[in-house]
């Protein structure tokens, strides 16, 4: 078990999400950056879409029951508290070894969000083929909410986990975010559309899992703000009549009345994961194929970070060793 001691802010259990619903009306859910849950996994020795715990801003501490390897995918300020009240940090982009009664303190995340993944897994049930929590509907993850202080969160086996590292810490790419028109570009006038690619935008105050509410230019209809309800997925961006455009992101609806103006390709989607109130944003049209070509190419570059990550250290990780019980019996030569 690993018990949450305090959590300021939501942290919710987040996997690959669970496709295969959306016409029920279920949204998929999931990290909102899939590449960092994937990072966080396998720097814990597990499958890319394990659920972990996905944090925003401010994360938990958490403390351990029992001998268990935890990794931190972000830019924590972390640190790993022992019971003597002796502390030692711990290192972002690497796996760590907790002793039973040692305190985890996840700290401030300068990336916004960050992944915190255990060897084996958290043993949460799974709903409709996923542990991602989704808040909205109580379904998945712990009861389906956020957890809180109190919780004892269990871990799954595991074989003996060996402590990891990635060399490089990896970065969100900058420049404007990459969009496909429509699929109701034609509700816009073109000189919405000509705002849209050249003017900035700014993240505004109503910002969570389920989209981000974007402050600037009024973006203006030609054929009004409502159409007859259909399809949206994460990245659609929806124009409500007040004009201002909103990214939907892994927890949005399934359908929507609002017309789409344009659609955040999936290569960029976890950059918005990561976008806070008051940050700006910029847009760039791209075509469908140059689309799935930075998808591709997005997805290269996982397996190649994925591919360098190490063992923490040539030599002895004592980490490792203090986590571990090293004698198993003590004979006398002497003595029959």
């Amino acid at each position: 078990m690993i018990e949450v001691l305090d959590c300021p802010l939501p942290a919710s259990f987040q996997d690959a999400g669970r496709p295969g619903y959306r016409h029920l009306g279920v949204p998929l859910s999931g990290a909102l950056d899939a590449g960092w849950l994937a990072i966080a996994n396998a720097l814990a020795g597990n499958p890319p879409g394990t659920v972990a715990l996905e944090l925003h801003l401010l994360g938990p501490r958490l403390r351990a029951t029992a001998p268990v390897v935890i990794a931190l995918a972000g830019e924590f300020s972390a640190r790993i508290e022992d019971a003597g009240g002796q502390s030692r940090v711990a290192a972002n982009w690497c796996s760590h070894a907790l002793a039973a009664g040692e305190i985890l303190v996840t700290g401030s995340l300068r990336s916004d969000i960050g992944y915190l993944a255990v060897h084996g897994g958290f043993d949460l049930p799974a709903v409709l083929g996923s542990r991602s929590t989704y808040a909205r509907a109580g379904i998945g993850g712990s009861d389906g909410r956020v957890i809180q202080a109190g919780d004892c969160l269990e871990v799954g086996a595991g074989d003996t986990a060996i402590l990891l590292r990635l060399p490089q810490t990896p970065r969100l790419p900058d420049g404007p975010l990459r969009v496909i028109a429509g699929p109701q570009r034609e509700y816009f006038t073109d000189a919405a559309w000509q705002c849209f690619l050249n003017e900035e935008f700014t993240v505004g105050r109503e910002a969570d899992r389920m989209g981000l509410r974007l402050d600037g230019p009024r973006l203006e209809h030609t054929r009004g703000a409502d159409i007859v309800s259909d399809a949206v997925t994460p990245g659609a961006i929806q124009v409500p009549g007040d004009g201002r455009p909103i990214i939907l992101l892994a927890d949005c609806q399934t359908v929507g009345g609002y017309p789409k103006l344009a659609t955040v390709i999936g290569a960029d989607l976890p950059r918005l994961g990561h976008a806070l109130p008051g940050q700006t944003l910029r847009f760039a049209e791209v075509t469908i194929e140059e689309a799935l070509a930075a998808r591709r190419q997005a997805a290269a570059e996982l397996a190649e970070c994925i591919a360098s990550i190490a063992p923490c250290s040539a030599g002895f990780n004592l980490d490792a060793l203090y986590a571990a019980n090293l004698i198993d019996g003590v004979v006398n030569a002497h003595q029959p």
